[in-house]
């Protein structure tokens, strides 16, 4: 029996794939459920597990953007398994080899004069330069460098003189090419401003020195920067609803719950997997959430339902080192905050200079629904519970407010 095995449906918004990788050969033979081929969508990449066991025959190649429920590849069924797993393809006769072609011999190089001896104007200008005359072409007699070839060669801008010079053009995959897309889109389709303000963080490195060994025996995971900063934003999202609102044609959408995005970096790029009603999520239950997702994002296993629906994006470029970035919303969102590296800088307490982490953020948010009150406000409200967070995120009870 021939099965044939079509693309499913990734997603409700989805209609069509691309063909990232086959991870069989044409003619292999498969097993129920095993992995053949990673799909690019528009939001994430997924694997295609064979429906049935049998021989493959592949209908579809690399690169090939497929509409949903089109047959991709065949599998006869009634094939039996060859012995020691190799596929049948393996097995076919191989072509006797081609006779190679005897080599033709190199033709002689040109002669040139002197082994392109320049003239004395141009040893002149190539000497200055630090040219050898041989990575010259030269166009006097003989192949001889005039001037007029030592002073094209060294333009004022400088110019290549040897290593590589090689180039690779490859297609984006499908993802790539969609998130391409969406900043283009959130740059030329919202009123974007950014506003930024810097947070003191000696609290919070306080409360972590102090329980941070507690906290990973306890709950077998690390207490993090992201559990305290999706803590201050849900918080700063009910202070100011409209940041956690969003355009719909003429009509504005707000949310009574905080679904929050996490730019987590994969192996296929960026995915921003969702938090889902952060808002009554406590430490330990924000710490858990973020490190399954990133984990899913990096195995390749993250759905396209666990990326969609966000009301508002966090951002950490401080992981790679960023001090200061204008992050671009994530559409249709209207609100997205960055977080920075923590660096030690001198800053004022109590009338004194005095040393201190500090870290940069940024909110960038659309101009059209979120006025400077309700940005600068939001992003004030952020900063005063990441720098007392006993009071405002912990109701003045660490252990309690850690699970501990």
């Amino acid at each position: 029996m021939i099965l044939e095995m079509k693309v499913p449906s990734p997603g409700e918004s989805i209609k069509e794939v691309e063909i990232a990788t086959w991870l069989v050969k044409d003619g292999d033979y498969v097993e129920k459920d095993q992995a053949i081929a990673e799909v690019d969508s528009d939001k994430a990449t997924l694997e295609l597990p064979a429906e049935a066991s049998g021989i493959i025959t592949l209908k579809a190649e690399e690169g090939d953007a497929v509409a949903v429920g089109q047959v991709v590849c065949l599998i006869d069924t009634a094939a039996a398994k060859p012995e020691g797993g190799a596929a049948p393809a393996a097995e076919k006769a191989a072509e006797a080899p081609k006779a190679e072609a005897p080599k033709a011999a190199p033709a002689p190089a040109a002669a040139t004069y002197a082994t392109n001896a320049p003239s004395p104007a141009a040893r002149k200008i190539l000497d200055e330069k630090n040219i050898q005359p041989s990575d010259i072409a030269g166009t006097g007699k003989g192949g001889r460098v005039t001037k007029e070839d030592a002073v094209n060669a060294v333009p004022s801008m400088g110019t290549p003189t040897g290593g590589s010079r090689g180039s690779e053009r490859t297609k984006l995959s499908m993802l790539r090419r969609k998130v391409a897309e969406r900043l283009v889109s959130a740059k030329n389709e919202t009123a974007m401003l950014t506003t930024f303000n810097e947070v003191d963080m000696s609290a919070i490195y306080a409360i972590r020195d102090q329980y941070k060994e507690e906290f990973k025996a306890k709950h077998q995971m690390g207490l993090g920067f992201m559990s305290f900063f999706t803590k201050a934003v849900t918080r700063a999202l009910q202070l100011y609803p409209d940041v956690n609102s969003m355009i719909d044609g003429q009509e504005k959408i707000s949310y009574d719950f905080c679904d929050i995005s996490v730019a987590v970096s994969g192996p296929k790029g960026l995915m921003v997997p969702v938090v889902r009603n952060a808002e009554n999520l406590t430490f330990r239950g924000v710490e858990a959430e973020i490190k399954r997702l990133a984990i899913r994002a990096r195995d390749g296993q993250i759905t396209v339902d666990e990326m969609t629906g966000g009301t508002f994006t966090i951002s950490n470029g401080g992981v790679f080192g960023s001090m200061l970035s204008t992050p671009i919303i994530n559409p249709p969102q209207s609100g997205i905050l960055g977080m920075h590296n923590v660096v030690e800088r001198a800053i004022v307490k109590n009338g004194q200079i005095v040393i201190a982490p500090v870290m940069y953020v940024a909110l960038s948010y659309d101009h059209r629904i979120i006025d400077g009150r309700e940005s600068v406000g939001f992003l004030v409200a952020v900063k005063e519970a990441l720098e007392n967070p006993v009071e405002i995120l912990m109701d003045n009870n660490p252990k309690k407010a850690l699970e501990l």
